[in-house]
């Protein structure tokens, strides 16, 4: 089936998302839509699976106008959409997610889940998929779930599937597995419509490349596009994605974790008996699945975790049972993974979140007095020095883009005289410019003899960064291992598997 939006806008008040947008495509072709969050990749596909109404603009399927109310009206009309966040009921089984909205009855009024279960089988066989129609979709690894999202939108016959950001959640192995599925997707011809803001998947599998920024398509290109390419059209501007740096100059080790457990509100168990430690002037970088036990770490290595046993030391001072005060008063630097939730006051100025956790004392507040001038100085100084985009300094926070926003908090976490750096998913949200600038930073960090924790989802960002990885696999470590470990081991790491049994250096 042949899709085609032209002039495609969306206004919500004063922002328009999308700026008259056309894409074309064609059946049996991958046409991967790329740029950064926030460039209106997924109000565009919202729009195309009528969660979103146009302001202007047509879609068309088979050169046929079509007018979409809701996502009823889309999946009728054979588009299907596999979110980056899965639409699936955990208690349900494979069969019950899949006929969910979509029910059949059999004599009697009962539900024809066998029927359900009949179509499960029909696809995975079709696709060689091995999903079992009976299993409960919470017991189901997180690529097998991805699966079940894609058996549902077959089973009411999409034409057009549309994944969207389909590889936030996957291991590398998991990736390359769904790499191939659209292939086949492909073969049997399908439309596929790949949002993502990661180079090298769309390089692997695109056919075809739109690139969007700021809402509007800035130009085509074909995979064979190199990197540097793709990453100018995203930015607008040349862009250094290499990260430079030394070999580490290591000092003695400076945190030190033994026995670590931490237990979430509902008594479960999400940090494990963990030890580490991260010597001065390196940077530990710990890569994952998002939820084993990554988010729950950084927030008790900093004091935000109520529950926490076993002992972390900073430079011989025992932390656990200390307030985040204490803890950031001793010089620990923090990146939170959320920055709206965690890191900043978005109806703050600019100003006022660059004295965020020093508001009690010199040099910014005197006898309880804010000391403007003193703040003013300051925010101008860190304002030019990690180059915000923004009218000033008294400019809401919460105006800027995500990249903006971040580097506002590393102004604020950097400035501070250091004896730890945690990062939490330091450039999650952010355009490869800003990253470019982010990774910098990290590393003048690790050179000034500060011991740097780096947490991070995205495997290549691991890897440029990090002298160390250590690999969180429910809670627990599976290894630690040296930084230029290869990705397909440390893929094996992150879905379970003991380096020794893969021959990694420990």
């Amino acid at each position: 089936m042949k899709l085609e939006l032209r002039g495609i806008t969306k206004r919500f008040g004063s922002l328009v998302a999308n700026d008259h947008i056309d894409l074309v495509v064609q059946p049996g072709e991958i046409h991967s839509l790329l740029g950064e969050n926030g460039a209106g990749k997924s109000t565009l596909m919202n729009v195309l699976y009528g969660l979103y109404q146009a302001d202007e603009g047509v879609i068309l399927l088979d050169d046929r106008v079509q007018n979409f109310r809701g996502p009823g009206d889309a999946m009728r009309a054979g588009i299907g959409m596999v979110h980056q966040h899965f639409m699936l009921i955990p208690v349900f089984t494979v069969a019950e997610n899949v006929m969910l909205g979509h029910e059949s009855t059999r004599a009697g009024g009962l539900l024809d889940l066998e029927s359900a279960r009949e179509r499960v089988r029909e696809i995975s066989a079709r696709f060689g998929f091995d999903v079992d129609p009976d299993a409960v979709v919470e017991d189901l690894p997180v690529g097998v779930q991805q699966r079940v999202e894609i058996i549902k939108a077959l089973s009411r016959d999409a034409k057009v599937l549309v994944f969207d950001e389909p590889t936030a959640v996957l291991t590398p192995q998991e990736t390359d597995e769904l790499m191939g599925i659209m292939r086949q997707l492909k073969e049997s011809g399908a439309s596929i419509v790949f949002i993502t803001h990661k180079l090298r998947e769309v390089r692997e599998v695109a056919d075809r490349i739109t690139v969007i920024r700021l809402g509007k398509v800035v130009g085509e290109a074909l995979p064979t596009a190199s990197n540097a390419e793709l990453a100018s059209m995203m930015v607008g501007r040349a862009v250094e994605l290499t990260v430079h740096k030394d070999a580490p100059k290591l000092g003695d080790p400076a945190l030190v974790v033994e026995g670590l457990r931490v237990i979430d509100a509902f008594g479960q168990i999400v940090v494990n008996d963990v030890s580490f430690e991260v010597r001065a002037g390196e940077v530990l970088a710990v890569a994952g699945v998002q939820g084993n036990g990554q988010t729950e770490l950084t927030e008790a290595l900093v004091g935000l975790q109520p529950q926490v046993r076993g002992s972390i030391r900073l430079n011989g001072e025992e932390l656990v049972g200390k307030s985040v005060r204490h803890i950031l008063g001793e010089g620990v630097g923090f990146v939170p993974e959320d920055r709206n939730e965690d890191g900043l006051v978005s109806a703050f100025t600019i100003a006022e979140n660059l004295m965020l956790d020093r508001s009690d004392g010199p040099p910014f507040v005197r006898a309880g007095n804010l000391q403007k001038r003193t703040l003013e100085a300051f925010a101008k100084e860190k304002f030019t020095e990690f180059d915000v985009r923004a009218p000033g300094i008294d400019a809401p926070v919460g105006s800027l883009s995500g990249g903006n926003q971040q580097k506002v908090v590393l102004a604020r976490e950097l400035s501070r005289d250091l004896s730890l750096l945690v990062a939490a998913q330091p450039t999650r949200g952010v355009d490869v410019g800003s990253i470019e600038f982010i990774h910098k930073r990290i590393v003048e960090t690790r050179d000034a003899g500060i011991p740097v924790v780096v947490v991070s989802t995205e495997l290549d960002e691991v890897t440029a960064l990090a002298d160390r990885i250590m690999v969180m696999y429910r809670g627990r470590i599976i290894g630690i291992v040296p930084g230029n470990t290869p990705r397909d081991v440390l893929g094996l790491m992150m879905a379970g598997v003991t380096p020794e049994s893969e021959g990694a250096a420990a």
